[in-house]
């Protein structure tokens, strides 16, 4: 019998665990294993990034390309509490974050028309639940393009350019939540369009990557 925790998060005890580890990048978030401060990704891409820090949660591998699965496509909100609660620790423990307003990355058009819902907004909404005192602000706005999942990696950002946009007045320093990071296109796209509004910090922070 499922007792009210494992209800209410939508996993047992020993699956709600983050995969801590002793340091991660200070750039893609990503773990670290032998380097420190930065990894070697980062460290050989010398492509310019407009966002400045990024946090990145869970490795899309093994059970956790299951929880997201979960999540996202059998629309698990269980499964959301837990994520809204991890993602409002960390922000609370992290004292860059002190200050940032949360800026959901926008959903396609017609996304929730066809979905019925955007796990991302779903998921920042339990952040201002969890959070009252913490600002949301849902400045970036999304023309229509190409689903981003079938193009290939050059072709991701090509797809976005001028396709996401900064509406009215960001944040002076903002933090974009997203679901899943895998070449970064949408993140930089995102932070470009609030840099170009007027944002001066922008940090990132991916579920899965």
């Amino acid at each position: 019998m499922l007792g009210a925790e494992e209800i209410r998060y939508g996993q047992c005890l020993p699956c709600r665990v983050y995969p801590e580890t002793l340091e991660r990048c200070n750039l893609c978030g990503k773990p670290l294993i032998s380097e420190k401060g930065r990894c070697l990704s980062c460290r050989d891409n010398e492509e310019e990034h407009s966002w400045d820090r990024l946090w990145a949660l869970f490795p899309y591998t093994g059970k956790y390309c299951k929880l997201l699965s979960e999540y996202k496509f059998g629309k698990n909100l269980a499964i959301g509490n837990f994520l809204a609660e991890l993602v409002s620790e960390i922000i609370a423990s992290d004292p860059v974050l002190h200050d940032a307003v949360i800026v959901p990355v926008p959903p396609r058009p017609g996304k929730i028309k066809d979905t019925g819902w955007d796990q991302v907004d779903y998921l920042v909404k339990r952040l201002g639940k969890n959070n009252p005192e913490r600002e949301i602000c849902r400045c970036l706005k999304r023309k229509r393009s190409k689903i981003q999942k079938k193009l290939k990696r050059d072709e991701r950002r090509e797809n976005l350019q001028g396709r996401i946009y900064c509406r009215g007045t960001p944040p002076q320093t903002a933090l974009v939540i997203d679901d899943v990071i895998t070449t970064g296109s949408t993140l930089e796209v995102c932070a470009a369009a609030l840099k170009a509004g007027g944002t001066e910090k922008v940090y990132g922070l991916c579920l899965f990557y």
